[in-house]
């Protein structure tokens, strides 16, 4: 089954009577709206310091309070999503480009080819992205471009082993096997037949990692590794708001929240896509 066929001409009907995906493209489209908001609008400079009123409640002037600095809460909030995005999109992006193109090249050759590029997918895990931060912040420094990369090293053996995985039940097919008797060679036929079929495993892939990818910048940014002062972020804002846990203790609670409902989001967006493009669901449902 291609991919023009599991994304029937019903899918957006089935998606509406989908709980999880409605929900998860919910929490979703509001992350992506305060991004975007973010770029034109927000309620002060997010780099305006006003200590004589730090750690204010919320109030008329400002929504959410103050931190410690005298910031405006909210207008970090809404900026910090912008890292957050932007972490997620590119190193989602460098695991699609190197990883989906490795697993390919395993799954078409096989031999030693797949053998040399699944041990290094191995070799690779052994490193975690926080590992790969530290390493790289201590070539190059901390910042937000070391975050990138790390988590985009991170998240390219978990591609490779998934398009593998799947191109490998696709060139057992019939229609491969009829495509390589035709004369077609090993990289026409991932083009016109492999990639197009595990299109939709891909894309629910794609989104956990960019959940994951999320959780490991404000993991980085809290250990001081990630994004760098003053661009707020909301690991950076848990770490600040860990001295005044007990005077004001909404200073952890609102970057906490923001970073669950987005990895929640991105979850059960997930996990909706898989039911939705999973073609033996898609049968089921005829």
């Amino acid at each position: 089954m291609s991919t023009t066929q599991a994304i029937a001409p019903g899918f957006a009907a089935q998606a509406r009577r989908h709980p999880a995906f409605v929900a998860g493209a919910v929490l979703v489209a509001l992350l992506l709206a305060a991004a975007a908001l973010s770029l034109v609008w927000t309620p002060y400079p997010p780099h305006d310091i006003d200590v004589p009123n730090k750690l204010q409640p919320p109030s008329a002037q400002h929504w959410l309070g103050t931190d410690s600095l005298g910031r405006d809460v909210g207008t970090l909030l809404l900026v910090g999503a912008q890292n957050s995005i932007l972490v997620g999109i590119v190193a989602v992006g460098i695991g699609l480009a190197f990883g989906v193109s490795l697993g390919a090249l395993a799954a078409a050759r096989r031999g030693w080819i797949e053998e040399v590029v699944m041990r290094l997918a191995d070799f690779t895990f052994a490193f975690p992205a926080l590992l790969t931060a530290l390493m790289l912040s201590a070539i190059y420094g901390p910042g937000l471009l070391t975050s990138i990369v790390a988590i985009g090293i991170f998240n390219i053996p978990v591609f490779a082993r998934v398009t593998r995985g799947s191109a490998n039940a696709v060139w057992a097919r019939d229609y491969v096997l009829a495509a390589r008797a035709c004369g077609k060679g090993a990289w026409r036929i991932t083009l016109e037949h492999v990639l197009p079929n595990i299109a939709p495993v891909l894309i629910v892939q794609a989104t956990i990692q960019f959940a994951t990818a999320i959780l490991a910048e404000a993991a980085l940014s809290y250990l001081g590794l990630g994004t760098q002062p003053p661009q707020p972020s909301w690991g950076r804002m848990l770490n600040e708001a860990q001295t005044q846990l007990f005077q004001a203790p909404q200073l952890a609670i609102y970057p906490g929240v923001a970073i669950a409902l987005s990895v929640l989001g991105l979850n059960l967006l997930g996990d909706g896509l898989r039911d939705l493009l999973d073609p033996k669901v898609a049968r089921g449902r005829r």
